[in-house]
């Protein structure tokens, strides 16, 4: 009996260290199961918060890229809208320094009627006077549209008058004023041809390598320049087209 209990107590002995063994063991396996779902999940953690890191500084590189672009496009445009202006206002300058012969031409007229009478009635058409008087008005008036209109009409009513050929010059110079650079061209060009001797073919020509110029046309800007400098190389004109040589 004694034996019997003795050795059912060592089994039982046994069975219990068996069972905190496998329990131990267990434990360690889920500490070690844990401790490595700990080291992925801050692995993770860690490369999110790279991720993160490397998009915030890609977005902020692309807006600085950006911004670096939009500066580039300002001061592009503020280059052009200088360079606008300032050819507008060369434009205007040079318009005034016509319009101001137009005004000392027409007060020169008025101090000889007779001869003006003269001529008009060599030409046989009376009424060319008023109407053509009535269009130069309107370019005085810085009324361009209008003075457009006026111009075309005397021109196709009046095609032999006296006034025919500086009224086609004055309508290049409304359209001009007006920036259609290519009717302004159309209408320069033909006037030299057909007027190369008037006293305001030096000043068509310069007009039309100035629309050229304004309409980006840069080599036949040059080329008109050059054609003006060599046809009327003593002329206010061609002295004015060296200087816008010299710049191109």
């Amino acid at each position: 009996m004694n034996r019997i209990a003795i050795s059912s107590a060592l089994l039982l002995t046994l069975a219990g260290c068996a069972s905190t063994s496998d329990l131990e063991a267990t434990r360690r396996q889920l500490d070690q199961v844990s401790q490595q779902a700990t080291t992925r999940i801050a692995a993770v953690e860690s490369k999110l918060s790279n991720e993160k890191l490397l998009e915030m500084v890609s977005q902020v590189d692309n807006l600085k890229a950006e911004v670096a672009k939009l500066r580039g496009d300002i001061e592009v445009l503020n280059y052009n809208l200088q360079t606008t202006q300032k050819r507008q206002n060369d434009l205007y300058n040079d318009l005034d320094g016509r319009l101001g012969r137009l005004e000392g031409t027409g007060k020169h007229d008025a101090s000889q009627p007779a001869a003006a009478a003269q001529q008009q009635a060599a030409a046989g058409d009376s009424q060319a006077s008023p109407d053509y008087d009535k269009a130069l008005n309107l370019l005085r008036a810085r009324d361009f549209p209008n003075a457009v209109n006026a111009l075309s009409l005397f021109i196709q009513q009046n095609p032999q008058a006296p006034q025919a050929a500086e009224a086609a010059y004055w309508l290049g110079v409304a359209h001009t004023a007006l920036r259609q650079y290519d009717a302004a061209i159309d209408i320069h060009r033909r006037f030299v041809e057909q007027y190369p001797n008037n006293h305001f073919a030096p000043d068509a020509l310069r007009n039309i390598g100035n629309c050229q110029r304004d309409l980006g046309q840069v080599d036949q800007a040059k080329n008109t320049y050059r054609r003006l400098i060599k046809l009327y190389p003593k002329s206010d004109a061609a002295l004015k087209a060296k200087q816008a040589l010299a710049r191109m």
